[in-house]
């Protein structure tokens, strides 16, 4: 279960149907809280920050977090929304809690994954982003810290940079995303799209064998330089994920498979002519 922080002195009690009972967490745009339903239902509860209430353009980001994690609707590798009040005075999405630690915290705790665990995180976690990029979402901040390993698997969850696509398939904007996790294009403030949540795909998968970042460094500058340049060697891997995990690495976004694409090769999915033949995992319930 994740850590659970005691409310803070001016933090709210009630939420709309949800009472507060602890922090789960904070971040730039806002403070989520473990919420209960009076039926005894849990929710993560992401509150935007004071300050932003009267910024119109830092309601809309919070509004677009919403329409993303809504379009993306009911997923066995998602969060699903529970309730969202937008226009409030205190605006919240209340989402489906998820009890687990993040990757990032697993790893770091527990060490490196193998075998089956990393197996079942790389189909998860791909799972999730086919699901995300069929919705017409991009993520753009997929990363350790975003994937949250609960008792049933992995969750990919946070849509707070997330963008929906336009009719090319693709987002222009400034670059955003953190930066061990971004793909090239992503630096290079260039379009990106689901080849860009791929990318990333690639080196959430090497961190979590591995410890670290493939892309690793003592200052952000060096960071993303090697996004830029270095290629990650991947014979620590086995066959089929290794291979996976190279093709989304590549510095080309056209090069990468897609996150169907890897589903295949993950689960040996062939179809007449070489199509994929996609094997879903069975959902969880």
């Amino acid at each position: 279960m994740p850590q659970i922080s005691p409310l803070m002195a001016g933090d709210p009690v009630r939420l709309g149907p949800f009472t507060l009972t602890g922090r789960i967490g904070e971040g730039g745009q806002g403070t989520v809280y473990l919420g209960y339903t009076s039926h005894g239902e849990r929710a993560a509860v992401k509150l935007l920050h004071v300050k932003f209430t009267g910024d119109a353009a830092a309601r809309s980001r919070f509004a677009r977090e919403l329409r993303a994690a809504t379009r993306v609707g009911s997923s066995a590798y998602t969060a699903r929304v529970i309730a969202a009040d937008l226009d409030g005075d205190t605006p919240y999405i209340a989402s489906e809690f998820i009890d687990g630690r993040s990757l990032r915290e697993v790893v770091e705790t527990d060490g490196p994954l193998r075998g089956p665990e990393l197996d079942r995180l790389a189909v998860g976690t791909a799972t999730a982003l086919a699901e995300i990029h069929r919705a017409g979402i991009v993520h753009r901040d997929f990363k350790p810290d975003n994937v949250l390993i609960g008792p049933d698997g992995p969750r990919v969850v946070d849509f707070g940079i997330a963008r929906i696509l336009d009719s090319t398939g693709t987002v222009t904007s400034r670059a955003v995303g953190t930066p061990a996790f971004m793909a090239p294009e992503q630096i290079a403030g260039a379009a990106v799209g689901p080849h860009t949540d791929v990318f990333a795909w690639g080196s959430v998968i090497m961190f979590a064998a591995t410890g670290r970042s493939p892309f690793d460094g003592p200052s952000i500058a060096t960071v993303l330089s090697r996004v830029l340049t270095h290629d990650v060697d991947v014979t620590g891997l086995p066959g089929p994920l290794g291979e996976a995990v190279r093709a989304s690495l590549s510095k080309t976004p056209a090069d990468r498979p897609t996150a169907f694409d890897i589903l295949g090769r993950l689960l040996g999915g062939s179809g007449p002519d070489g199509d994929r033949t996609v094997l879903m995992p069975r959902p969880r319930r």
